[in-house]
Formats: structure tokens, sequence, C-alpha cells
């Protein structure tokens, strides 16, 4: 019979989580928690493993970070679990944001690392580690470097950087600012007419 090990390997070894979700504003595929979830679902079934998810906040002095956990059990012994987790720093504040969608954010993206770290999924290419997009050929005032990612607390896509229909470059914040709290595409989705 086969350890937990043994059945985590084999899901590691078939599952296909393409980037197939597209952002317009880096010009970048990437894929989302949700992706991997949803790949991985029906091979954990069927190689007798369960996989749960769960956050905890954890401080560090001040700064407040989600920690997520994915885990596998193997469904024939519970004590065969096999546990990966990763970190996203809660900023203090986000404009637009209320705390709810502040921690779905952190949230989200330190799921998305969990998963990809229990699944062995690597995610070199990812949008995390390649070059931001070019700026505007004509001189302008660049907003200040953003050291936190702004994410979407509706679909926890990374929100960037991006020239407004005058040419002028909008800080993430600025961009979730504009569009009610959400990234464009949701916006678009929420407002169908806008």
């Amino acid at each position: 019979m086969a350890n937990v090990y043994e059945k985590l390997l084999a899901v590691q070894s078939e599952l296909k989580a393409p980037k197939s979700q597209y952002n317009s504003f880096g010009k970048y595929n990437y894929r989302s928690a949700e992706d991997i979830v949803e790949a991985a679902k029906p091979l954990c079934k069927a190689n007798g493993i369960l996989l749960t998810l769960s956050d905890s906040v954890e401080l560090v002095g001040a700064k407040a970070y989600i920690k997520a956990t994915a885990s596998v059990v193997d469904v024939a012994d519970p004590n065969g679990k096999v546990e990966v987790s990763a970190y996203a720093r809660e900023p203090l504040d986000k404009k637009g944001m209320d705390d709810s969608q502040i921690t779905g954010a952190a949230s989200s993206y330190a799921r998305k690392y969990a998963l990809n770290g229990l699944f062995a999924i690597d995610d070199t290419k990812d949008a995390d580690s390649e070059a931001p997009p070019k700026p505007p050929k004509a001189p302008q005032k660049q907003p200040p470097a953003q050291l936190d990612k702004v994410m979407c607390p509706q679909c926890g896509k990374q929100i960037v950087s991006q020239a407004d229909k005058n040419g002028k470059m909008r800080t993430p914040q600025e961009v979730l600012q504009m569009c009610g709290g959400v990234c464009v595409e949701c916006m678009k989705k929420n407002n169908p007419k806008t």
C-alpha cells in the first residue's frame, strides 16, 4: 500500500496547472490558487489524499503576516500528512480596501505559493519574477517604487502600475482606488456598462 509521500508524488507528476489567467496591464499569463486547486482535486481524489488549506495571522514586530498552509492527508492513514506553508505580509493600510479585503488579498497570495510548494510547481517565470512592463517612451515623472504588491481582493490578481487614458502613470494603489477597490477586470465584470 502506498504511503502519503508516494501518493503526493503521483499527484505532483500528473498535475497540470497552466497559466490560463491573463493580466492585460502587465501583459503576462499566470495561474491562481483556485486554478491549482481545481487541477489538484481530481488527482488527489484518485490517489486517496485529502487537500486542505488554512490560514493564520502571525505578528512579527508591528507587521502582520498571513501564513497559509496547504496540507494533504492520506485518507487510508490519517497520520500520513504532508504540509507546506507560505507567508504574505498584510499591509497596515491599503487605500480603497477594508480590513477583510486586505487580509483576503494576502491570503490568496500566500495560498498560491503554499500550493506551489506542496505540488512542486515551478513558478520561476511567474509575474513575480518577470521584469515590470516598460514605461512609456515620453518622459514622465514615474511614481515611487512600490515595495508591497497590491492584490485585487475579488480575484486575487496582482494590480500593477498603469498609464491612464491621459498617459499619466498610476500606482497600483491609485488603480485600485479608481476602480472602486478591485482590479480593472473585476470592475468591468461588476459594472458591464463601464
